[in-house]
């Protein structure tokens, strides 16, 4: 084998993994990243979680992909480490699929029309597709599709490269000697544990050990120790991303680890033990792309077999190996994690800032209603509450804000591209109710220490108006999270009311200011009220304005908005009517 070989060799191999995170990457866009979302929501059986577990890597193609994203669901709370275990054991048979799509690059030409099914052709045939889609269709699912022919070509090729680049080592004494002595188990193991941690790609090192295998030098006492060693090298990436996880997410990743470690002991055990008595006959055949692929799949799922079983022991392991994490006060949770890892998977990154900004609705929403609280019975304890609260809804929106942002540098989908626009207008609107709940928080420290007083007219006024803000928001909250476009319809006419409410209730303050039945101090603190109430359903009207326009596929807003009220619709006029009759000035129903 001469440098030319060498470099040959090192070619190929890079091919092969372009090839494959192309391919990877395609499968997963084509499937619209739906598998994701469901192994992101799933809190079924465990035998559903590893049958999604295999599914998910066959898609994505790689195991230590699928258990990086469950790392990130344990480290965000969203799965206890006994629910990840079973995904993780799916991803580790589902990851062998690899193997068999590389099987046919080992197709023989043959001749006539069985030239068609050579792994030539079909390399040829599936750049040819993969760059007619690229290049000439303007549907998004196409280019995908074009991605994953294009990455099975480059895929196919790199195969072919470091076939032929590996060819001459069939003639050598020295090659040959080396790789006998992975016919030792534990050099067989430790060589396949080293090789794999360095490419970290189980797939590519069982796609390597297959293109030696063409050289006829491999037999099966060989490729048996340096797939159970692949195996467990496998888990490298993914304790490097548990780095800076929480303590459940290092037994995650180290769950990975366990479970092919416990696999590599039990079958190794067995199977030498067995070996001694019986002396397979089978050790010395010659394995072929074909036999790899087989032997990867069966090892694997005897693996799965056998460790199903003993979930709860591996969790205990993992348990043991990590220390439980040092109890934290109330003041110092943090917020609902958005975890660095979903950025590379957009959907998953979409469904974990959709919980979080419904942590933040309902948190902007409590603030609110207890600075209403603070209207009619003030504390300096809720008082100081509704700081603590805002500065939480805060941080939300710092942070729900950087992520967002960082998920649109990423290829979206129409949908995704959707929710992610929606999501950052709304942001700022939750962020800014929970500021008007703190002004309000502070006029009722005024009304307190001045002992500010209202007369029973503004009194009943600021209840019959603060009861539409409550309603109000009540409705664009719940409409958001349970994306209601019906319930946000109903927002608008009830915003105009309460505008229309503000400025009449102004104006009757204003004649109790001159006929002497309000004091000048009250009418400021009472037009601070009201102005934060106008604020208030302003923004809860933004929320839903960004609900209906961006469903409609229109990022001009305030266009809609002028639509809205210009129609006015027969729903918008029913509701206005029915809103007016519920909060009319002196309607002893509002109490």
């Amino acid at each position: 084998m001469d440098i030319s070989d060498i470099f040959g060799l090192v070619t190929g191999v890079a091919l092969f993994l372009f090839g494959m995170t192309l391919m990877g990457d395609g499968l997963k866009q084509v499937a619209g990243n739906k598998l994701e979302v469901i192994l992101y929501k799933l809190t079924g059986t465990s035998f559903k979680g590893l049958l999604f577990g295999a599914g998910i890597t066959m898609v994505i193609q790689s195991s230590s992909a699928t258990s990086i994203m469950v790392v990130g669901f344990v480290n965000s709370g969203i799965m206890k480490v006994r629910q990840a275990i079973p995904i993780v054991l799916g991803a580790i048979f589902g990851t062998s699929i690899t193997g068999w799509i590389i099987c046919l690059s080992g197709l023989n030409a043959g001749s006539g029309w069985l030239m068609l099914f050579s792994s030539a052709t079909l390399t040829c045939l599936a750049a040819l597709v993969g760059i007619y889609f690229r290049m000439f269709s303007k549907k998004r699912f196409k280019n995908h599709l074009g991605n994953v022919f294009l990455g099975f070509a480059v895929l196919m090729f790199g195969m072919s490269v470091m076939g032929d680049a590996v060819a001459p080592l069939k003639d050598s004494e020295q090659f040959i000697r080396i790789i006998t002595e992975f016919s030792n188990p534990f050099l067989g193991i430790l060589a396949g544990l080293i090789f794999t941690s360095i490419l970290q790609s189980a797939s590519a090192a069982v796609g390597i050990l297959q293109a030696l295998a063409m050289t006829g030098t491999v037999h099966f006492d060989m490729a048996l120790p340096l797939i159970m060693g692949i195996a467990i090298g496998a888990a490298v990436p993914v304790l490097l991303s548990a780095i800076g996880a929480t303590a459940n997410g290092k037994r995650t990743a180290l769950a990975y680890l366990t479970s092919n470690t416990l696999g590599v002991i039990l079958c190794a055990s067995l199977f030498y033990v067995l070996n001694g008595f019986l002396n397979f006959s089978f050790m010395g055949t010659t394995m072929t792309i074909i036999t790899i692929a087989i032997l990867n799949s069966v090892y694997r799922l005897v693996v799965v077999v056998v460790l199903y079983p003993l979930v709860k022991q591996i969790e205990a392991i993992s348990n043991l190996l990590v220390r439980p994490a040092r109890e934290k006060s109330v003041d110092d949770l943090p917020l609902k994690p958005l975890e660095e890892r979903f950025i590379a998977h957009p959907a998953l990154a979409i469904e974990q800032c959709r919980d979080a900004i419904n942590d933040m609705a309902v948190i902007a929403k409590e603030n609110l209603f207890l600075s209403f609280e603070l209207l009619n019975n003030f504390s300096q304890e809720n008082y100081e509450r509704v700081q603590s609260i805002e500065n939480t809804v805060d941080r939300y929106e710092d942070k729900l804000g950087t992520y967002l942002l960082k998920i649109t540098s990423k290829e979206l989908t129409d949908k995704q591209n959707e929710s992610t626009g929606k999501f950052l207008h709304t942001i700022t609107d939750f962020e800014r109710i929970s500021d008007h709940a703190v002004n309000l928080a502070d006029a009722a420290l005024e009304i307190h220490e001045k002992e500010v007083i209202f007369s029973a007219d503004a009194k009943n006024e600021l209840r019959i108006v603060g009861n539409a803000v409550a309603e109000i928001a009540s409705t664009a909250i719940d409409a958001f999270i349970n994306n209601d476009l019906q319930l946000a319809e109903r927002i608008e006419p009830l915003e105009e009311l309460i505008d229309n409410l503000c400025g009449e209730m102004k104006l009757h303050h204003v004649q109790r200011l001159q006929n002497g039945l309000c004091s000048l101090n009250s009418g400021f603190v009472f037009n601070d009220i009201l102005n934060d109430f106008e604020r208030i359903a302003d923004h809860c009207s933004n929320i839903a304005v960004a609900m209906i326009a961006l469903e409609s596929d229109s990022f001009d807003t305030h266009e809609y908005l002028d639509s809205v009220k210009r129609l006015k619709s027969e729903t918008y006029e029913k509701y206005f009517e029915a809103y007016s009759k519920k909060y009319m000035i002196g309607n002893g129903a509002n109490t």
